[in-house]
């Protein structure tokens, strides 16, 4: 029978290891198709990145993306924008993280 604080050893370990294999592979299938549309929407952007932040499992991202198409709007207009590109795929998400920067010169 395993101690807790074995038990918890062993788990941690376990959590690790998944979160190294998550960094050390590939984008998600959602994480991709996000990062495409934002692209394709944004294509003066200097600096974009689209993580799962569900685990996984597509209900909830994070975008960090910089773009010169920012510049002179105030940060609810950017996150509209950000928002407006995204509106089909938003509708199957449970939330979404969005960070908008302007270039620095």
């Amino acid at each position: 029978m395993l101690s807790i604080s074995r038990f918890l050893q062993k788990n941690q370990a376990v959590l690790v290891s998944r979160q190294l294999q998550r960094t050390l592979s590939s984008q998600t299938d959602g994480e991709t198709r996000i990062a495409q549309l934002l692209k394709e929407k944004f294509p003066s952007a200097t600096s974009l990145k689209v993580v799962d932040i569900s685990g996984g499992c597509g209900a909830m991202y994070e975008v960090h993306i910089e773009s010169n198409e920012f510049k002179g709007k105030r940060t609810i207009q950017q996150h509209q924008l950000v928002n407006q590109a995204l509106k089909e795929e938003i509708q199957g998400m449970h939330g979404l993280r969005i960070f908008t920067d302007v270039p620095r010169e």
